[in-house]
């Protein structure tokens, strides 16, 4: 499958339209941005090590009846995926307080949460991705409320899923962004699982093998990456 035409250029992927219009094929960068792109800067290899881990996660959600648009790896930075119609909504599930939700409710970080938390944002880069409710999901016309439906039963049967997946090797699943779209009259989950869209600390340490590294300058951000491949292929 050859790349014909570039589609979309993103903050840390690329897509690219294919000889099959159904078909494009998603390219793994290393440029990093956090803060709503005021920090930029390249972390070595991410592209390569998201591409993997993003490939492997997608694979095992399959085998458990979870629909993506992955269809298969292709090199070590590109995924030949389903061409989705992406719905404009970012969920972010929550299970442990982190980030923006511990400064918003004033909670120390790592704290476990009574019962998972289901955040919606509107994904709009120069509005910086505000977060929204289910009212203005129907007032601007986002999603259908069955899509909704479908999008929150979905990310509540991956958060399980993959809570179980880390725990197993070692890793404690915090928060993570998903990001759906529609196939063919289907709700599929698009984008890509990995450390840029998930907070994963150490079960022991609680250290933090996650992009927080570079949004903190914490150092070691492409050892913390390599080490969350290496136990995702275990």
């Amino acid at each position: 499958m050859q790349k014909i035409e570039k589609l979309y250029e993103g903050k840390a992927k690329s897509l690219y339209s294919t000889e099959n219009p159904d078909l494009l094929i998603q390219y793994f960068k290393d440029e990093a941005t956090a803060f709503d792109g005021k920090k930029k800067g390249i972390i070595e290899q991410k592209g390569v090590l998201n591409n993997k881990i993003s490939s492997r996660i997608f694979k095992y959600l399959e085998e458990r009846g979870v629909k993506t648009h992955f269809v298969e790896m292709l090199s070590d930075r590109e995924m030949l995926v389903k061409k989705l119609r992406i719905i404009p909504i970012e969920v972010v599930v929550r299970n442990i307080a982190a980030g923006s939700l511990s400064k918003r409710m004033g909670v120390e970080e790592g704290g476990r949460l009574k019962e998972t938390i289901i955040e919606f944002y509107y994904k709009s880069d120069p509005l910086g991705d505000p977060m929204i409710n289910e009212y203005h999901i129907k007032v601007f016309g986002l999603a259908e409320k069955e899509e909704l439906a479908q999008m929150e039963a979905s990310a509540l049967k991956i958060n399980k899923i993959l809570s179980e997946f880390f725990d197993e090797r070692g890793i404690i699943l915090v928060d993570f962004k998903l990001e759906f779209g529609n196939h063919k009259g289907e709700i599929l989950l698009g984008d890509e699982i990995t450390p840029d869209g998930c907070r994963l600390w150490d079960k022991e340490t609680k250290e933090k093998m996650d992009k927080d590294r570079f949004r903190r300058d914490l150092g070691k951000v492409e050892e913390a990456y390599q080490e969350v491949l290496k136990k995702v292929m275990e």
